[in-house]
């Protein structure tokens, strides 16, 4: 697959599906057809590979606000091993994010280890919580008091939960772009959304039919 040349693409419709798509693709094994103890799609060319990459991603997604952003990077230089085991546990988070979507896709049960891991983090993301007063209403905003290396993680999580608690979970897809596996919500009309992006993997596709229309013409 070739996803342009954007560092990051977000065209997953939540940003719990952007976040799980920084990979440059995943493929599957054709020999599993259900989730078993060694099942795991492989990640092609993975675009997050330090902890400074997650907090571009996060400012960039914007779920993280530039000042937050640039806090947390002079806390990960000041605070280095810190950030490290911060950024694999991000990427942890990820890959179980991407089973349990997987599964949802699929029609399967979800990997009690990957439930149990959500339900963790999301107990962390709450506790960073606040409920103020704004004008004529009360919101909900993170506490900043204290700087925290996993505050990228916070809404990526709460974003998890409200979309596997909606009614649109059904409507998540998964590209099925050769070496893509991108995840997205399917919100076009009709319900027919094949690609993560039309002008990409779709295509990619067309090319790809139109080639094999033309050896089979000339076969």
């Amino acid at each position: 697959m070739s996803h342009a040349l954007e560092r990051w693409k977000f065209v997953g419709g939540r940003l719990c599906l952007d976040f799980i798509n920084t990979v440059g693709g995943r493929v599957s094994r054709p020999d599993v057809a259900k989730p078993s103890p060694d099942y795991q799609d492989f990640v092609l060319r993975d675009r997050l590979k330090t902890y400074e990459e997650l907090v571009q991603w996060s400012r960039e997604s914007g779920s993280l606000a530039p000042a937050e952003s640039a806090e947390l990077q002079r806390l990960a230089r000041r605070k280095p091993l810190e950030a490290l085991r911060a950024f694999e546990r991000a990427m942890e988070a990820r890959e179980a994010l991407y089973r349990m979507f997987k599964t949802v896709v699929e029609g399967w049960d979800p990997p009690a280890d990957d439930l149990d891991r959500l339900q963790s983090e999301l107990a962390v993301a709450r506790d960073r919580r606040e409920l103020i007063k704004a004008k004529d209403r009360f919101v909900w905003r993170w506490k900043t008091d204290t700087p925290s290396l996993d505050r990228p993680l916070w809404p990526i999580v709460e974003s998890s939960e409200a979309l596997l608690t909606a009614p649109i979970l059904g409507k998540v897809r998964q590209c099925g772009g050769e070496e893509c596996g991108w995840l997205f919500v399917d919100e076009s009309r009709g319900g027919r959304r094949q690609w993560c992006e039309m002008r990409d993997c779709g295509n990619l596709a067309k090319v790809r039919r139109h080639r094999e229309r033309n050896r089979q013409r000339a076969g």
